[in-house]
Formats: structure tokens, sequence, C-alpha cells
């Protein structure tokens, strides 16, 4: 079990996980479709995804946050 105060940064880095493993395996699919090759290259796409899906959430998560908090009640 995590501390309370890693919850932040554990949702970011879960939230960029999830978000770039989905996105890059539907669009390698999308791209090239489906055949002998494909996990290759949507593991050669992941690995560079999963960084950049990562930091975007660290500065996109929060200002989100206070974007929703100032809109809702």
């Amino acid at each position: 079990m995590f501390p309370k105060k890693y919850s932040n940064l554990l949702f970011i880095l879960i939230m960029g996980f999830g978000m770039s493993l989905m996105m890059t395996l539907i669009i390698t699919y999308i791209n090239t479709g489906m055949d002998s090759e494909y996990l290759n290259r949507f593991l050669k796409a992941w690995v560079v995804s999963l960084p950049i899906a990562i930091v975007a959430a660290l500065f996109v998560g929060p200002i989100t946050k206070n974007f929703v908090d100032k809109i809702t009640k």
C-alpha cells in the first residue's frame, strides 16, 4: 500500500500507462493492420508513446483539475 500523498502521482502514472497502451494498440492497428509483425510495431510505438503520455499527464492533469474545479460547484 502506498501513502496517500502519492495518490496524484500514482493516478497520473496509471492513467498514462493505460491510455498510451489503448491508443497505441488501436492506432497501430488502424495504420498498419494485423499481421505477424503487429506486436513488434506496437511495442516499438508504445516505447515512444508511454513516456510522452506520462509527461503530458503530469502537465495537463493539474491544469485540467483546476479548470474542472472552477466550472463545477
